[in-house]
C-alpha cells in the first residue's frame, strides 16, 4: 500500500490526504477505502468501478485541450471531502456494500478505452486521489499506449513517493 506507516498499537497511518488517519485493526479510514488488516493497510477499491462513461474533454472541464475529444471517464468509491452540494453523494459517500461496482483491470480499462476510440483516461465522479494504487498503474499503462489522463480532484493529497 503506498502512503502508510505503521504506528504503535496495531494502527497504520494512511497518509494519502490531509486526514492522516490513524487506522485501528479491522478498520477502515474516514473515506472507507482503506482497511487496517494484521497491521498493513489494504485498499477496498482497487480496479473497482461503480460508473463509466465516455464524454467530451469538455466534460473534465478542460477546453482547450483536443476540444470535442472523446474520453474515457472512470468512477470508483469514497472521497475525503463531506461537501454539502456533492452531485456524486451516492458514490463518494458510499457505506461498505451499500455501492454495486464492478471490477475492471488497468488492461481492461484501456482495452474499452481503445474500443470506445478515446483518446484518454480520467477519473472522476468520486475522489480519484483514494483510487492512487488503481490510477497510477492504469495511467503507466495508458503511457505506454499514447493515452491522456486527467483527475478531476478536490486536490487535496499528501503524495510525496516518487514513481518512475
Amino acid at each position: 500500500m503506498l502512503n502508510s506507516c505503521k504506528l504503535s498499537d496495531k494502527k497504520v497511518k494512511c497518509n494519502v490526504c490531509q486526514r492522516m488517519c490513524a487506522i485501528p485493526e479491522g478498520k477502515t479510514g474516514w473515506c472507507m477505502t482503506r482497511v487496517n488488516e494484521g497491521g498493513t493497510l489494504y485498499s477496498l477499491i482497487y480496479g473497482e468501478v461503480s460508473f463509466v462513461s465516455i464524454n467530451p474533454i469538455e466534460k473534465k472541464p478542460v477546453f482547450h485541450f483536443y476540444p470535442g475529444s472523446k474520453w474515457l471517464s472512470l468512477g470508483s468509491l469514497g472521497c475525503n471531502f463531506r461537501c454539502p452540494g456533492c452531485q456524486n453523494w451516492d458514490i463518494a459517500h458510499w457505506k461498505g456494500g451499500s455501492q454495486e461496482t464492478e471490477y475492471m483491470s488497468p488492461e481492461e480499462e484501456i482495452g474499452l478505452a481503445i474500443k470506445e476510440g478515446c483518446i484518454g483516461i480520467s477519473w472522476t465522479f468520486n475522489e480519484p486521489t483514494l483510487w492512487l494504487e488503481y490510477t497510477i498503474d492504469s495511467a503507466k499503462l495508458d503511457k505506454d499506449k499514447g493515452f491522456y489522463t486527467n483527475y478531476v480532484t478536490n486536490g487535496n493529497i499528501l503524495f510525496f513517493e516518487k514513481f518512475q
